[in-house]
C-alpha cells in the first residue's frame, strides 16, 4: 500500500522497511519488491556517491531476486535471466539466462517467450535455430 499509495500517500521508507521484515520472514513477493526498491532505488537511502549506490543496489537487487526466484516468483527469475544474460552484477551467462527465461516461459510469461525466441535466432548461447523463434 505504501509502495504504490492504494488509499494512502506514498511512502517509499514505509514500504521498504515493510518490505524487509516480511522479506526476513523468508515472504517471495516481499523479496521481489524489496529487490525492485533496490533497483530503482525508491526507499534506498542514499548515504554514498552515486555511482557506488547503484552498483550495490543492483547487487542487493541480484540476491533479492535470487532469494525469491528460490521459492518459486517468476518474475525474479525472469528478471534473474536479464541480469545473467548481460552480465549485470555477474559475468554474463547465456546458459544460466536460457534455463532461467526457459523456466519462466514455460509458466506463460511472454515477455521470457519473446527473450528466448531472440537467443534462438541469435544463438546466444544455444545453437542457432529459426524454427525455435517462433515459441
Amino acid at each position: 500500500m505504501y509502495n504504490g499509495g492504494d488509499g494512502i500517500d506514498k511512502d517509499y521508507n514505509k514500504a521498504f522497511e515493510l518490505f524487509h521484515r516480511a522479506a526476513n520472514s523468508r515472504n517471495s513477493n516481499a523479496l521481489y519488491n524489496l529487490a525492485l526498491m533496490y533497483q530503482t532505488g525508491k526507499g534506498v537511502i542514499v548515504t554514498i556517491m552515486v555511482l557506488e549506490l547503484m552498483l550495490t543496489n543492483k547487487k542487493k537487487a541480484f540476491e533479492f531476486h535470487q532469494q525469491s526466484a528460490n521459492l518459486g516468483h517468476r518474475i525474479s527469475q525472469y528478471n534473474l535471466g536479464i541480469m545473467y544474460e548481460n552480465g549485470i552484477v555477474v559475468d554474463k551467462d547465456y546458459d544460466k539466462a536460457f534455463e532461467l527465461y526457459n523456466m519462466t516461459a514455460n509458466s506463460g510469461s511472454s515477455s521470457a517467450q519473446h527473450n528466448l525466441a531472440v537467443m534462438y535466432e541469435f544463438g546466444k548461447g544455444i545453437q542457432r535455430d529459426i524454427n525455435q523463434v517462433i515459441y
